[in-house]
């Protein structure tokens, strides 16, 4: 099945209105790049409808699209890592290897970071068919931020779908 000429609808599965609308936008262009006729849901689906499979079904038949791409974040950890603490200092065998302890001898405390992991599904689907196409799972430690993270991952979605021949 390809979508090449078709109506595609992106769909960004989140709460926070920013995120989903800069995703939804940045997967149109991605769409739109590769001959696929992109529309965010954004803006045929009401906020308060979309969260319902039941209510959202007849907008997505009345707006007559043939595919949709929907990106959902599923997981955010947040762990704290630990860096123990280091002494590195010359040998201590001799008098002098000793007495150069006092010029060379480094102390690092270490301390604490925090690694944040986001865990990302695209999944597509055929409306016609209600069937899954493709699916996968991406992961990210430390995203600068999310919109950043999801822009990327709408064009490695697109990438995916151009080499299993969705899109041109």
């Amino acid at each position: 099945m390809t979508f090449a000429g078709k109506k595609v609808a992106a769909l960004v599965m989140s709460t926070d209105q920013n995120l989903r609308v800069s995703g939804e936008e940045q997967l149109v262009r991605d769409l739109q790049a590769r001959g696929v006729q992109g529309v965010a849901t954004y803006r045929f689906v009401p906020q308060e409808e979309l969260t319902d499979a039941e209510r959202a079904r007849p907008w997505f038949e009345r707006a007559g699209v043939d595919g949709v791409v929907a990106l959902r974040p599923v997981h955010t950890e947040v762990e704290k890592v630990y860096a123990p603490s280091v002494w590195t200092t010359t040998s201590y065998s001799t008098l002098w290897g000793y007495y150069g302890y006092g010029w060379t001898g480094v102390y690092d405390p270490g301390g604490v970071r925090e690694d944040t992991t986001l865990v990302v599904e695209t999944l597509i689907y055929s409306v016609p068919m209600n069937k899954l196409l493709w699916g996968g799972v991406s992961t990210t430690t430390n995203p600068k931020e999310a919109q950043a993270f999801i822009k990327e991952l709408v064009g490695e979605a697109v990438k995916e779908m151009k080499k299993q021949k969705i899109v041109k």
